[in-house]
């Protein structure tokens, strides 16, 4: 039986790192954090309270995951090992997870980590504009899993500096007031304090009428963060 081929980690799973080398190019940088992710074989791996980086992937009719982790799992053979670090494989069951159902919209994914307790998965995209975000977060939405934006960031040119003003009269009134409920809640923590129920129970409106809002006001504050 043949070994499958190693992806050098910090390439991207195609193994091509101008994907993730390439910052540039002018666009965003965006870190997503992926909560309870399904069909994860290396979150399902990884004991408690432990870390995998260096994800990669290889092959396409028999898939397998390459990880790093800190520790060793269990009865587990690692395929190497020095200094306290150990590389292992999983092969990718069938289904989506997380990266592969980003990657199957065009935006591979890099700096991999996944973490257990809770369960999730922190990568970064580079993405050309704001505009594929909604279309990526609503995917892994519907895969059941939650979704943070921890980090949104402009790329193409390193040397500059570009503090950025946020109009706060861009925003109406109710805006204003479900970003300000959500926040006080704990609706933008990890892991969330509060569901979009239960701010939309407090601000006194439906959760579809939350949503609208909420995604109303997430344009207008992105917008002028990426376009400011």
């Amino acid at each position: 039986m043949s070994s499958p081929e190693t992806v050098t980690p910090g390439t991207d799973s195609s193994g091509d790192r101008s994907h993730a080398e390439d910052v540039s190019t002018p666009g965003v940088r965006v870190r997503l954090t992926v909560s309870n992710p399904p069909a994860c074989p290396v979150a399902d791996a990884l004991p408690t309270d432990a870390m995998a980086t260096d994800l990669s992937r290889t092959g396409t009719e028999r898939p397998v995951e390459q990880f790093r982790t800190d520790r060793p799992l269990g009865d587990d053979e690692p395929v190497f090992a020095a200094d306290g670090e150990y590389v292992h494989r999983r092969s990718l069951p069938e289904g989506d997870c997380a990266c592969r159902a980003v990657e199957a919209l065009g935006h591979p994914v890099m700096d991999t980590r996944v973490q257990t307790d809770p369960p999730r998965i922190s990568f970064t995209l580079l993405l050309p504009s704001i505009d594929p975000l909604p279309v990526v977060i609503d995917r892994l939405e519907s895969l059941g899993a939650s979704v943070s934006l921890d980090r949104l960031t402009r790329t193409g040119d390193a040397d500059r500096s570009e503090p950025v003003v946020i109009d706060r009269a861009a925003l109406t009134d109710r805006q204003r007031e479900v970003l300000s409920a959500a926040h006080r809640m704990g609706y933008f923590a990890y892991p969330r304090k509060a569901s979009a129920e239960e701010v939309a129970e407090e601000v006194g409106i439906a959760r579809s009428t939350f949503a609208e809002h909420l995604a109303a006001a997430h344009r207008q504050v992105i917008g002028d963060l990426v376009d400011g």
